[in-house]
């Protein structure tokens, strides 16, 4: 069982991979805009410094961008993705056992270390981040997970911490505490911190100091849970690996309105394949597919409208030809004519391992031959990228595609988008 435990996390991810190609943006605000370039997601301290909110949609800053007082990017997720394996890889190298929490995050195992200088191992980790990815990262270190938290949030809000804070001894964890709001706490919702400060509980030491019992009647085992956490007592272990997920989803807002059946129907089956290319890859089949679609429902002037249909399967599958071809029939089920769609989806579930998979004595579907080539098709887009490989059903126009004005080059994963140096003598 882990006994220390580090909550590596990476300073406002996204435009961090923004700065790393691009040296001009240090220093200046910069942000990172949603699907179809709607609103803000991630923003650089300097953007925070203008006032710029989370969730800000981008028509109230555009002026700013047009006039270069801010850089303004759409969501590279490709980028991303790939710089995150790269950190998470750096960090493995400083323990046998992480956590991938989220994109940014990493919960690492510490346990071992205590023989050492946690600061400036600390420190080292910090420092090898960002020499080898150049990603700035924050690192707190404590007993248990959740007070790791704390620690990491502190490490990021405290000029004095700069990046890192080890919470080991009692009276620095005391004062942590103290200084954390409830509201920081992780694992506190905004009904829970309401609820929270009604009862005059402010901070996370206020939690700590109180009962279990009236902990556990008001806000069950979790609350409980989180309670003893932040007494040092860890309950929550490090968990490598992942757990399959029980239900996937895949949706997107379409870059424009449709209202061409075939158009949408495009949409909806690369939606299909890319939920079978998730079952993929964690090894898994799905036997219920769900298919919703719907209209702006923030637009005054289009008629509304808004309905799913769910279809059993005879045998689950991770296929996309199957996949696809049941989304379509419920596709087909929901559509309406004159109507102007702005977003559809496939939701899969009912998952089990593609190993333990109930078969139908009627099934007719050669599943060897699906498997065989799954397996090329994902080897070659793998290899070459997403859509070099897929189903006729998925069309080639992409007319709904998401709006991406401001898109930065692909500089990790794609040759041709290789970021250029030259020599300036």
């Amino acid at each position: 069982m882990t006994t220390l435990f580090g909550l590596c996390d990476c300073n406002n991810f996204y435009a961090s991979c923004e700065r790393v190609f691009d040296p001009t943006l240090h220093g200046e605000p910069v942000v990172v805009l949603s699907n179809n370039d709607g609103c803000v997601i991630a923003r650089s301290n300097e953007a925070k410094s203008l006032g710029i909110q989370m969730g800000d949609p981008f028509f109230k800053i555009r002026n700013f961008v047009e006039h270069k007082q801010l850089y303004a990017f759409s969501s590279n997720y490709v980028l991303y993705g790939d710089m995150s394996d790269r950190v998470m890889q750096t960090l493995s190298l400083f323990t046998p056992n992480i956590e991938v929490y989220s994109i940014d995050e990493c919960f690492l195992d510490l346990g071992d270390f205590y023989d050492v200088d946690l600061f400036k191992y600390a420190w080292e980790i910090k420092r090898t981040v960002a020499q080898w990815t150049g990603i700035p990262v924050s690192l707190g270190v404590a007993p248990t997970k959740a007070l790791a938290k704390v620690a990491n949030k502190l490490a990021k809000k405290s000029a004095k911490a700069n990046g890192v804070l080890v919470l080991t001894e009692p009276y620095h964890i005391e004062k942590a505490l103290q200084a954390t709001k409830i509201e920081d706490v992780w694992g506190i919702g905004r009904q829970y911190a309401k609820f929270l400060k009604n009862h005059h509980i402010n901070t996370a030491l206020d939690f700590t100091n109180a009962s279990e019992s009236w902990i556990r009647k008001h806000m069950t085992v979790v609350g409980v849970r989180l309670h003893k956490e932040l007494r040092g007592q860890s309950c929550l272990e490090l968990d490598e690996v992942a757990p399959p997920k029980k239900g996937i989803c895949t949706s997107r807002s379409f870059g424009k309105k449709l209202t061409s059946f075939n158009d949408v129907q495009e949409a909806t089956a690369s939606y299909a394949a890319r939920c079978a290319k998730k079952l993929r890859v964690q090894k898994s089949c799905a036997r219920l597919v769900t298919v919703f679609v719907q209209t702006n429902p923030f637009s005054e002037h289009d008629k509304q409208y808004y309905n799913s249909k769910t279809i059993c399967l005879p045998v689950a599958t991770n296929s996309d030809m199957e996949l696809i071809h049941y989304a379509s029939l419920a596709l087909k089920e929901i559509y309406r004519p004159s109507y102007y769609y702005k977003k559809s989806g496939v939701i899969v579930t009912d998952i089990v391992p593609e190993r333990q998979i109930q078969y139908d004595l009627l099934d007719t579907v050669d599943r060897d031959k699906h498997t065989k080539l799954m397996k090329v098709m994902d080897g070659l887009t793998d290899r070459f990228g997403r859509s070099k490989v897929q189903v006729a059903a998925q069309g080639l126009s992409k007319s709904w595609i998401l709006k991406s004005d401001y898109m930065s080059p692909c500089y990790t994963t794609r040759i041709n988008e290789l970021p250029v140096a030259y020599n300036l003598k």
